[in-house]
């Protein structure tokens, strides 16, 4: 059996978007299931979208997702460059090939003509076509235009059946000839359409399996027309469904949509953004949304590729984030919140600590920041924060709570013990015949301030330090003796 290259083949012009990490993750698994390669070539061939610095974004994504390839620009192998801007002269090779074997044509229209065309298409009410007078052109006016005139090759497409091809997730396509458009191969300048280039490489790559969004539908019979023309083997198509922000429109980084490296900003790991990205548009065969990278190769197969498209849910990426960090040590853990503590915690503590109550509340590391902020600052808080319906509690009991952890917290001689902490707050409650959290949850409002905090009142007195626990909750007190329930 033929072996299985897939290419992942991205424009360098910014962010790498979510949609194109799907396309480049189900290629890799779709090579890998099967111990094929996976091959990065980059297409920059469009010379205006080009930005500065985004081929070194393309490494540096697939490298922190794992998603290693086998040959590209920096791991050359046997059919580089993999670069499309040093691949020129093959491309005008080929074109003039394509022109000799019948499938392209010399075009000197300029862009007034096409316009023209254009216009009247639109004042008739039907949908353009570009009709090109340069296929009328004989031999002596083609030498002579070639010397004066500026040209571009375009595609050949001659009346005749319709072409048809099968396509992996959407099944057989037959589209008619006649709607098809002659499209530029080869520009004035040298460089390639997209159009071309790609056919052009996938065949001398070897390239397999074409795996890319399903807006390259209606243009794979045109594809198909030029490896006809050539005589060569056409690849088997994978045409993916869109990735979606709602039911009407794509996500787009041409529309502000985060990409890879706005989602990383945000403090998603990129482990569970590339485990998420899998689920948009395919399906396993179980309940198991949790993957590794290896996982997802063993059981990813093309034939559960949707052809629906799929909508981003921030939300259950989050969950997910959440998910890995909890399954990390907590050392893992602890180095990565370790940045975010930085400008957030100035106070003096046991910074693992720290750590270890974020660890299992946290859903993404930019969260870091706004619930650790008790830790530097006590907030101006209302009295009411004491009173909690479901936990029973009203200032007489919240006075007691205060007054009783006060002789707790003067009775521990080793603060440094976290241990020791612990067992002399959780012994309390039993000895004042008060529930849990009839005692907890004032103290947790007394040294924090706040609603919601990562850790509870077994944990912060330890993190903020004895002077400053027993600072906070004479200020608790003195709220609640001066308050009228």
């Amino acid at each position: 059996m033929k072996k299985i290259r897939t290419r992942f083949a991205p424009s360098p012009t910014g962010y790498m978007h979510i949609g194109n990490l799907r396309t480049a993750l189900y290629a890799y698994l779709i090579a890998k299931k099967d111990g094929g390669d996976f091959i990065l070539r980059i297409e920059d061939t469009d010379q205006n979208r080009l930005v500065e610095g985004s081929v070194d974004i393309i490494y540096n994504t697939l490298s922190e997702v794992g998603l290693h390839y086998d040959e590209g620009p920096d791991r050359p192998g046997e059919v580089g460059p993999y670069v499309q801007s040093e691949r020129l002269p093959l491309y005008k090779k080929y074109a003039e090939e394509l022109i000799e074997k019948g499938g392209a044509h010399l075009c000197f229209c300029d862009e007034s003509v096409i316009q023209a065309q254009r216009d009247a298409a639109e004042k008739a009410g039907v949908p353009f076509k570009f009709q090109d007078p340069c296929h009328h052109l004989s031999e002596e006016e083609l030498t002579l235009r070639k010397k004066n005139v500026a040209y571009v090759v375009r595609q050949t497409i001659l009346p005749g059946a319709s072409t048809k091809f099968h396509d992996e997730v959407y099944g057989d396509i037959e589209v008619d000839r006649e709607i098809l458009d002659e499209q530029v191969l080869l520009k004035s300048d040298g460089f390639p359409t997209y159009n071309f280039a790609n056919v052009v490489d996938d065949h001398l790559m070897n390239i397999s399996h074409v795996v890319r969004g399903n807006e390259y539908l209606s243009s794979t019979p045109k594809y198909n027309l030029i490896y006809e023309s050539f005589g060569w083997e056409k690849p088997k198509y994978v045409h993916l469904p869109p990735v979606m922000k709602d039911e009407q429109h794509k996500l787009s980084k041409r529309n502000g949509d985060a990409s890879f490296q706005d989602l990383q900003a945000k403090g998603y790991l990129p482990q569970a953004i590339l485990n998420y990205i899998t689920l948009l548009g395919w399906s396993p065969e179980t309940n198991q949304e949790i993957y590794t990278l290896e996982e997802l190769t063993n059981v990813f197969s093309i034939a559960r590729i949707s052809k629906s498209p799929a909508i981003f849910d921030i939300e259950k990426l989050t969950w997910m984030n959440g998910m890995y960090l909890r399954a990390m040590s907590v050392e893992d853990f602890h180095e990565l919140c370790l940045p975010y503590y930085k400008d957030a915690i100035m106070r003096p503590c046991d910074l693992r600590e720290v750590s270890k109550i974020l660890q299992q509340r946290l859903s993404i590391l930019s969260e870091i920041p706004e619930m650790v902020d008790f830790i530097d600052t006590l907030a101006d808080y209302e009295v009411s924060l004491f009173y909690h319906p479901k936990m029973k509690t009203n200032r007489e009991i919240s006075i007691i709570a205060l007054e009783e952890s006060l002789k707790v917290y003067d009775s521990i001689k080793n603060w440094d013990s976290v241990e020791e902490v612990h067992q002399k707050l959780s012994e309390t409650p039993a000895r004042l015949g008060l529930k849990n959290g009839q005692f907890y949850w004032p103290i947790r409002t007394a040294v924090t301030g706040k609603q919601f905090t990562p850790g509870g009142a077994l944990e912060i007195p330890y993190i903020l330090g004895k002077e400053e626990t027993i600072r906070r909750t004479h200020i608790g007190l003195e709220k609640l003796r001066n308050s009228v329930e």
